[in-house]
């Protein structure tokens, strides 16, 4: 770890040993008597949670609920402060990828002696995928609330002209339908990779069989370089873009990019921006090679480690988590439900898009659970536009094999 880092931490430690010897005192009582607890909620999810509460304080006399909406550009800076000062909230919904940085800094509850109490938080309610997320050194730190997966849009019709009836099912049959696709006109790109986006990398190397050892990491494996030469491959062939070029929106309507990988949220924007292409395209799981994994993000809620309101927490937790609860969540947000329970319900059973997110939910996995997670997957980043710009494959990623050990130890 860079001394930076280490200083950092130093500084955080002893921050702590102050918060947790006696910080809090947050929630208090107004003159009728009412306890406030407070919620921190990032992004969109933020703006419309606090339309959810009413029926959680019909049901809990005496507790109101305020949540404070926190954009996700802001909110890792905002948390850090948090940590720091003790003053966070008494609930926090907390992105699965930041869930081993603030554990491991001291600042979420460890849930373990309540899990037997609240019957909703049990992990088999979870798909297996998510339930890596709730732990972090054997304690439990977070449940489920919402989660995501990365799964294939294809344009029907077009794959149909190139021989396609069915959406390819393995990395050779994408390959050869994304070749054929890009052959069909100019500037056509059959297979569109977001180069910024640290997961899908990862997601092709988990396929071609790599499996991330905490104790002994080897990104210079065959089946990891393996993984990462098939995926740099579609930008040495030509067969995707090394510019972002137009929106994708506009990209899939116009069949310049008539494949990409994305998640649920994409549904609903082609739905409403990209009404004329109605029965021309759907959703997919993700093309196999080893296997088809894809990854599970989301959010969890958490408690606060300072909070004085932890029975409540819990109750607000486990409301939201009912399945009647998540259902109704859906509706509001476009997110998908964490719990399995839900997924039986006609609403995403009978629906054929929703339904292959269920699906490849089954086969995700989350990142690792270590706090060093994001600095790796930035660093692959940058090997990756190195290797598109020329640099040799085995080099560079036996330079990033070195830079990850360097960072995770």
């Amino acid at each position: 770890m860079k001394k930076k880092g280490l200083i950092y931490l130093a500084i955080l430690a002893i921050a702590l040993s102050g918060i947790l010897a006696g910080c809090g005192g947050k929630s208090g009582e107004d003159k009728d008597g009412n306890k406030t607890l407070s919620v921190w909620a990032m992004g969109g999810e933020g703006k419309l949670l606090g339309e959810m509460t009413e029926k959680f304080e019909e049901a809990n006399p005496g507790v109101k609920v305020k949540v404070q909406a926190i954009p996700w550009e802001s909110a890792h800076d905002k948390l850090l402060t948090a940590v720091a000062s003790g003053n966070g909230p008494d609930v926090l919904q907390l992105g699965t990828t930041w869930v081993a940085e603030f554990a491991d800094a001291g600042a979420l509850l460890d849930l373990t002696e309540y899990m037997a109490d609240y019957p909703d938080f049990d992990p088999d309610n979870y798909f297996e995928g998510a339930q890596s997320s709730m732990k972090y050194d054997d304690q439990v730190i977070g449940i489920p609330w919402y989660v995501e997966t990365r799964t294939m849009y294809y344009r029907t019709d077009l794959l149909e002209e190139v021989g396609y009836s069915e959406p390819p099912a393995t990395w050779d049959e994408l390959k050869d339908a994304a070749t054929k696709l890009s052959a069909t006109g100019d500037d056509v790109y059959g297979l569109d990779i977001d180069l910024n986006d640290q997961v899908t990398p990862f997601i092709f190397a988990w396929q071609n069989g790599f499996e991330f050892d905490e104790a002994d990491p080897d990104f210079n494996s065959p089946e990891f370089k393996g993984g990462i030469e098939y995926y740099t491959s579609y930008f040495d062939e030509g067969i995707s873009s090394k510019s972002p070029g137009i929106d994708i929106v506009q990209a899939f309507k116009d069949g310049k990019k008539p494949i990409f990988f994305s998640g649920p949220w994409m549904i609903n924007v082609f739905n409403d921006q990209a009404p004329e292409l109605e029965d021309k395209w759907s959703v997919a799981t993700l093309p196999a090679k080893e296997n088809n994994l894809s990854s599970i993000g989301g959010a969890n809620f958490t408690i606060f480690h300072n909070s004085e309101m932890v029975e409540e927490s819990l109750d607000f937790i486990a409301y939201m988590n009912e399945v009647d609860t998540q259902l109704e969540w859906m509706e509001k947000s476009n997110t998908l439900p964490s719990r399995l329970e839900a997924w039986e319900d006609p609403k995403l059973a009978d629906n054929e898009m929703y339904a292959a997110f269920g699906e490849q939910l089954k086969s995700s996995q989350g990142a690792p659970q270590i706090k060093e997670w994001e600095k790796v997957a930035q660093e692959l980043l940058s090997s990756i536009e190195r290797i598109n710009s020329g640099v040799n494959l085995d080099k560079e990623i036996e330079s990033f094999n070195e830079k990850a050990k360097s960072i995770i130890e």
